[in-house]
């Protein structure tokens, strides 16, 4: 029987079988997968066989993995070289950020869409919390909805407190497995809320529970959306490492560049302070936005070589 994980709790999953049956699951054994060296063998999302356990007590035993189309992962705190799998089989990733109260720092956004990059899952930015702006917010909102949308990227504005932008976001969610990310208090609860009335105290839970010190597991969760489609949920992910790529590779994860790297004039150019290097150039003729390649030098310096 196949059946859809839905929840994971380390050593349960919640799963949800093709007739639309919820039970609780275990596995047996140990599960190897394509290669990766993860502390936890099954992620939400995932598509498994399972056979049933308990009749009574409605629980199952998986027994397979299905090919995965795609995932995200972080590295765990301690383990440089091991990856949490946060979730799979994704049709795109949504970033929740706010110009006001708090301020998602343009690096954050950067670093979110290079892991989106790097994973091969289409992102959305979603710039919320509209009703605090005053003029100086939207004319920042407006420069970055260019310089994004100039690349290729998603952007839109909302206030899901005053149920602005919200027909939108529900269109570009509609049909589709999406997983959420953003700072605490830039507004995925309460989106979340706005759509699930009914998981109000769940979400205020999960949202304590994953405060501080409470970093090294995270617990994901995907909700089927009232109108089509799966949102996953992911309390406590601040932000998804880049500690697996090296420095020459960063460039190809910024579409921008990734399209000159072949005019520099060597191939294994950083593009700092190396000569005939087209993304410099690019960057410094108004070609390249300048505040993405002040974002790419900060990440490029925060990579640490020695983790190789």
């Amino acid at each position: 029987m196949k059946a859809l994980v839905y929840k994971s709790t380390g050593s349960w999953y919640v799963v949800k079988t093709q007739t639309g049956k919820t039970m609780n699951a275990r596995i047996k054994g140990i599960f190897k997968i394509d290669g990766i060296t993860s502390t936890n063998p099954i992620a939400v999302g995932d598509e498994v066989e399972i056979e049933m356990e308990n009749e009574v007590e409605q629980t199952a035993t998986i027994t397979n993995i299905l090919p995965r189309k795609n995932y995200i992962a972080r590295a765990t705190p301690h383990q440089n070289k091991e990856r949490h799998i946060v979730a799979s089989n994704l049709d795109q990733l949504l970033l929740f950020a706010t110009l006001k109260e708090p301020r998602t720092s343009q690096g954050f956004i950067d670093r979110f869409l290079i892991a989106a990059e790097a994973y091969h899952v289409p992102p959305i930015i979603v710039f919320n919390k509209a009703d605090l702006y005053r003029k100086k917010e939207m004319q920042l909102f407006e420069e970055r909805k260019e310089m994004y949308n100039a690349i290729g990227y998603k952007v839109l504005l909302t206030s899901v407190e005053k149920n602005e932008g919200l027909e939108n976001l529900k269109l570009a969610l509609k049909d589709k497995t999406t997983l959420l990310s953003g700072h605490s208090g830039v507004g995925k609860s309460t989106f979340i809320n706005a759509i699930f009335p009914e998981l109000e105290l769940r979400t205020k839970e999960v949202s304590g529970w994953s405060g501080k010190g409470m970093h090294t597991t995270t617990f994901a969760e995907m909700f089927d959306l009232p109108f089509g489609g799966r949102i996953i949920d992911t309390p406590g992910i601040r932000e998804f490492g880049i500690t697996d790529i090296k420095k020459e590779e960063l460039s190809h994860y910024f579409p921008e560049m990734r399209q000159l790297l072949q005019n520099c004039q060597f191939n294994n150019c950083i593009h700092i302070n190396e000569p005939g290097c087209a993304v410099k150039y690019a960057a410094e003729h108004g070609k390249i936005a300048m505040e993405r390649y002040v974002s790419y030098y900060n990440i490029l310096e925060s990579i640490n070589d020695k983790s190789y």
